[in-house]
């Protein structure tokens, strides 16, 4: 049978009274990883929004396990945690939560390192698409033609592609997730605990202070990156592909909405040309023939 919202359990890992903007993306993924780990979660938070929305001591706005880190240390600071707790015999999850700058930039030395030794560790990148915390400056993982603080005439060059990249160190669990998917999410999370070795799923998380739209709207920009198929829902065991169901129609390009429609919904991209939308349709179409060669699939 397949999972529905009944089965998930009810208990609250997000807590009244944390310090997240309204709409935030964050608190949305923290509540999923809750619903799909429990108790078994033990968070290894680098800085970033999380480390911020806890609040203050001797309070805390999320009821998980936390460790917090410096910038760079988290995948090496989770490799010990999942290393104890199974020396000691402990039913535990050692999960990295680090946005893209602690997973494609300042964190990437010790995500690569802890990928490479296979260390028995899931790390999630919830992705912003930039430094949000310190004042909206761009990250690699900034997309093309988006305002930030660093990019205010716009970003001129392209995301990185952290999932790629992270199939290519022969790891054997990578995964696409998207905060307006939750069951998609909250089941990849789950078969994550089920491999033994070095997990990475990648979670799309727009945020509205930083992205410039109305925090009402979170999950309908995150449902129209998927439906313009500018951001793909996919899975990689040991690096074959698989296509997840809300993505597998928007293969067919005729079934995709125009990009447009995903830009000027973000004051971000307050800049739209003709020029910026014809590079991203490219891009896009460049990376679905790429995950469909990986998949074997073929578009129906």
């Amino acid at each position: 049978m397949p999972l529905t919202i009944r089965d998930l359990p009810k208990e609250k890992y997000v807590l009244p009274g944390n310090a997240a903007c309204p709409g935030c993306p964050e608190t949305m993924g923290l509540r999923y990883v809750g619903m799909a780990l429990g108790h078994r979660a033990i968070l290894v938070i680098p800085a970033g929004c999380t480390s911020i929305l806890q609040g203050l001591m001797p309070g805390n706005g999320l009821s998980f396990p936390i460790i917090n880190v410096a910038f760079a240390s988290a995948d090496a600071v989770a490799s010990g945690v999942a290393a104890a707790k199974r020396l000691l015999g402990e039913d535990a999850v050692a999960v990295v939560w680090a946005g893209d700058g602690g997973t494609a930039d300042i964190g990437f030395a010790t995500l690569s390192g802890a990928a490479e030794r296979d260390e028995d560790v899931i790390h999630i990148c919830v992705d912003n698409e930039a430094y949000m915390n310190t004042g909206i400056q761009r990250s690699s993982q900034t997309p093309l033609g988006a305002w930030t603080t660093t990019t205010w005439r716009g970003k001129r060059e392209p995301k990185k592609n952290m999932p790629l990249i992270m199939i290519s160190h022969g790891i054997p669990y990578v995964a696409t997730a998207s905060i307006a998917y939750p069951i998609d999410f909250i089941e990849k999370l789950r078969k994550a605990t089920s491999i033994r070795g070095f997990k990475y799923i990648h979670l799309h998380a727009p945020c509205p202070t930083g992205w410039r739209f109305d925090p009402s709207e979170t999950v309908e920009i995150a449902r129209l990156a998927i439906e313009t198929g500018l951001w793909v829902l996919f899975e990689a065991e040991r690096g074959r592909v698989t296509i997840s169901p809300f993505s597998r129609p928007y293969a067919d390009r005729s079934r995709r909405k125009p990009i447009v429609e995903y830009l000027k919904r973000q004051g971000r991209f307050r800049e739209v040309t003709d020029e910026l939308v014809r590079e991203l349709e490219r891009e896009v179409d460049e990376y679905w023939g790429l995950l469909l060669k990986l998949s074997e699939q073929k578009v129906q």
